[in-house]
């Protein structure tokens, strides 16, 4: 207990002053881009996240001077939202989708392979670094189910075979490429694009949705089907 109470009652370190130099012009422009300052908050925390691959506490201390706001307030925000990471994170975050769809079509059996392939277990980082491994939430892909996300970005119908393919080809360095869009970048690089810095990389925007994402709409045309007509309303908003 007396450790627990000394470590939240111990202020962070703040940044280096060269980290500081680096990394305040690019808050400043963030922050510039809301027109109340608080609601920068989101892509801040992805911008210290970039920094040291992690939320830390001098991370939050850094988004609560600049924007005003308490420690507790921005660590409200960081712990409630499962893209901001609280310990070291490898180059490459690996996340299994296991919820319904994905389970049952595999995702599951996915996990369980990847941890015995890796020899590590839900949120742990293998010992070189490279793959932190996690089963996360829906990603809203389930068209392609099971999914895998490297660094937030789709490899779509994997098994346990391709999946463990895929660290092995991370952790030895190869040029990988998502299902969708451009060849994957370290999980700080990530996380300074989702700060809303350009993201440079070729065919970063290629790819379109396939057969099973249109499926729908096919079958619709084929039948004839189109949307209702919306009745006009009045300004009392009857019909």
């Amino acid at each position: 207990m007396t450790e627990i109470l000394l470590r939240l009652s111990t202020r962070p370190q703040p940044y280096p002053d060269e980290v500081r130099a680096r990394l305040e012009p690019d808050a400043k422009e963030i922050i510039a881009r809301y027109p109340q300052p608080r609601s920068a908050l989101l892509p801040l925390l992805h911008l210290v996240q970039s920094e040291e691959g992690c939320v830390t506490g001098t991370g939050i201390e850094f988004c609560a001077e600049l924007l005003g706001l308490t420690g507790a307030e921005v660590t409200a925000v960081a712990t409630f939202y499962s893209m901001y990471r609280r310990t070291p994170t490898g180059e490459y975050h690996v996340g299994v989708c296991t919820n319904t769809l994905c389970a049952v079509l595999g995702g599951d059996a996915i996990l369980a392979a990847l941890r015995e392939h890796l020899g590590i277990a839900h949120g742990e980082t293998t010992d070189d670094g490279k793959i932190t491994l996690e089963h996360i939430e829906c990603n809203a892909a389930c068209d392609y189910a099971p999914v895998v996300m490297v660094n937030w970005e789709f490899f779509d119908n994997q098994t346990p075979g391709s999946a463990k393919s895929l660290v092995d080809d991370l952790r030895d360095g190869q040029t990988v490429r998502p299902t969708r869009g451009a060849p994957l970048c370290t999980f700080r690089e990530t996380a300074r694009v989702l700060a809303g810095f350009p993201d440079t990389r070729p065919g970063v925007l290629d790819g379109d949705p396939g057969g099973p994402t249109l499926a729908g709409l096919d079958i619709a045309r084929e039948q004839g089907m189109c949307a209702p007509e919306v009745a006009e309303t009045g300004e009392d908003g009857a019909r």
